[in-house]
């Protein structure tokens, strides 16, 4: 399952060693990354402060990502025949191929978590006056082509083409989709979402990385328009299942998930499934134990009707039951070695269970993939995902702790904004941010060459202008949780140490 058309090839030629291979060289280019070290210090969901180290950062979600890729990856080089063929018809699976792109995949994501994503997007779009504002996976796949270095060039990783394309989970820009006719959300791809008159909600590249992305995908002609490379689907299948499997693992080893909460949701939604389902939207209150869930299971059954099933997100309900919340909820975390075992387990099981659980499918509905869980599972991870969206995100002391780090992601930009904007400092701002501005302008007078459509002015001011702002943009989402509240302190005037404070700006 080798790649022969295009997929080794890199923007640069490269003359590597002898028997090195390109892609275990992107890996390693990826892993020695700032970016990706970079990513201990960036919140997965919860903090580890006052929590301990067991919880996962983005890097130890990344490397676990990673490994759970890669077993998915080799699974398929050992299937029957027509499954193996099946995926080379469609361009092929490399192990190592994925691996990369699975500890590629969180480059982008700013400080503190996905509520940090969504503030930095507004104010990109809302202050600073960029049309596609900000997205983790866009930011990722530009931190790989143009904001990271190595020695071919100072403008990216120059990556083969295979890897490239393997960290398109949205491969579209946000633009494209305000000249699609709106459709039913069944009939739309996972995560364009429906306000249209912006664009798409998620997106995987830039206007200014556009070309680069579409160049990419042409190495796989098999793949049909908006959907992932399989590399790509086996990388995100993989973020899926760490995402529901890892982070319960985080919560009960915390303290934040308790067996009475989650037990009382899951059991009254099995006792009273059919009263529930009788009942209209409005008489439904998630306050209630088994409304949210039943709210749930109908948003999810209108989205995905190709393959919401009601038996099967019955059995899948049941099973969590049992292992989840029988099993592991009903003896309170204590720090001891058997509860630590008990997790372990629980983890190992369900891991193993989910990577083994995989589908390939030459012409996949377009709310699905090339390579998706099959059907029995992605139930399952439709009901991890609840328990923890249910009784981790929505918790109130949670929000809280979230809006207060949300406001810190508007003062930088506003900071920055204003001070990139004064004639008379702008000199003064740190260097690295100068040096964005300026390459991001170049950028941007390149596209607009290319499409001036893109533009609604046109002049050298609305280039300027979009340069300053993706430059800062690029500069905020480049801190870790802990400079984004030390850089804020001092823009805003209330650090007590700004010598040590402002060092590495």
């Amino acid at each position: 399952m080798t790649h022969t058309d295009g997929g080794r090839e890199r923007a640069i030629s490269e003359q590597l060693r002898e028997g090195e291979d390109e892609f275990r060289v992107d890996i390693e280019r990826i892993r020695f990354s700032p970016y990706f070290s970079r990513l201990s210090a960036v919140t997965q969901v919860i903090p580890q402060a006052g929590s301990g180290t067991v919880i996962h950062n983005r890097l130890t979600h990344s490397l676990k990502v990673s490994a759970v890729a890669r077993s998915i990856a080799i699974g398929l080089r050992t299937a029957d025949e027509a499954t193996q063929q099946l995926v080379r018809d469609l361009g092929g699976c490399d192990p190592v191929v994925v691996q990369a792109a699975a500890a590629a995949h969180d480059l982008g994501h700013p400080p503190f978590g996905h509520l940090g994503e969504q503030e930095l997007d507004r104010v990109a779009r809302d202050t600073l006056g960029l049309p596609d504002g900000f997205e983790g996976n866009a930011q990722t796949f530009r931190i790989l082509t143009a904001l990271d270095s190595c020695d071919a060039t100072a403008r990216g990783l120059n990556l083969t083409r295979a890897v490239r394309a393997a960290v398109l989970k949205y491969p579209w820009t946000r633009s494209e989709w305000r000249a699609i006719p709106s459709r039913p959300p069944e009939q739309m791809p996972r995560g364009v979402g429906t306000a249209l008159a912006i664009g798409a909600q998620k997106f995987s590249a830039y206007d200014i990385e556009g070309d680069e992305m579409r160049d990419v995908l042409k190495v796989f002609p098999a793949i049909a328009g908006h959907q992932q490379t399989l590399e790509c689907s086996v990388m995100d299948i993989a973020d899926d299942i760490a995402y529901a499997v890892h982070d319960l693992d985080d919560f009960y080893r915390a303290g934040i998930l308790q067996y009475t909460a989650v037990s009382a949701e899951l059991r009254a939604w099995l006792e009273a499934r059919a009263a529930l389902a009788a009942s209209d939207d409005s008489e439904l209150d998630p306050r209630s134990p088994g409304h949210a869930l039943e709210l749930a299971w109908r948003r999810i059954e209108e989205k995905d009707p190709w393959i919401a099933d009601a038996e099967a997100f019955r059995a899948s309900v049941e099973r969590v039951a049992n292992d989840l919340v029988d099993g592991l909820l009903a003896v309170p975390y204590d720090g001891g070695l058997e509860a630590d075992r008990a997790v372990t387990g629980f983890t190992r099981r369900w891991i193993d269970r989910l990577k083994s659980s995989i589908a390939v499918e030459r012409t996949p509905t377009i709310r699905s993939g090339h390579v998706r869980l099959a059907d029995e599972a992605w139930h399952d991870v439709i009901v991890l995902k609840f328990v923890h969206s249910r009784f981790v995100l929505d918790r109130s002391d949670l929000a809280v702790y979230q809006r207060g780090q949300t406001r810190i992601i508007a003062s930088l930009a506003e900071g920055f904004h204003a001070w990139l904007n004064d004639p008379d400092d702008a000199g003064r701002a740190p260097r690295r941010l100068l040096d964005s501005v300026e390459a991001a302008t170049s950028e941007y007078k390149a596209l607009r060459d290319e499409r001036p459509e893109l533009f609604e002015h046109g002049g050298s001011a609305e280039v300027a202008r979009l340069g300053r702002s993706r430059a800062i943009v690029d500069y905020i989402a480049s801190f870790t949780d802990a400079q984004a509240m030390s850089v804020n302190a001092l823009i805003t005037g209330t650090s007590d140490g700004p010598w040590e404070a402002g060092r590495g700006l």
